[in-house]
């Protein structure tokens, strides 16, 4: 796991916060925290909490998991995988069955390319196993 970065987090929600064209007191009151809390994010001197991260991340309707990265609770290629994987689950398109089997030809492909990666010596993040699926004998 990345160490907290906090100052970044809190220049990235000013700027979300000011495109947003929310003030402090507007978004503290949609994301259910304190004016001065949020205050002390922005400037870097408060380390937010996940759940605080999300609540903010849903009401500047943007990515819990980008600010996650921010803050450094997640990493880049965490986030990536994540958002692929909410994708394709929230398709209405496709029925259930076929989101499963892409899900796993998507953990496959990633399988697959750690392993290359791996005998080539380059260092590729595994992928996490499916909480979905039984474990393989």
């Amino acid at each position: 796991m990345a160490s907290l970065n906090v100052g970044n987090l809190g220049d990235y929600l000013r700027e979300q916060r000011r495109s947003a064209q929310l003030s402090l007191r507007q978004l503290a009151e949609a994301a259910g925290v304190s004016n001065p809390y949020l205050s002390q994010i922005e400037r870097g001197l408060r380390k937010p909490s996940a759940e605080v991260l999300q609540q903010v991340a849903k009401a500047l309707r943007i990515s819990a998991e980008t600010l996650y990265v921010r803050a450094g609770i997640l990493d880049e290629k965490e986030r990536e995988e994540l958002e692929t994987r909410a994708v394709i689950l929230a398709d209405p398109s496709i029925n259930e069955r076929q989101k499963q089997v892409l899900l796993q030809i998507y953990d496959s492909f990633r399988k697959e390319n750690a392993a290359e990666a791996a005998s080539a010596g380059t260092p590729v993040t595994a992928p996490a196993p499916d909480a979905d699926e039984p474990p393989s004998s």
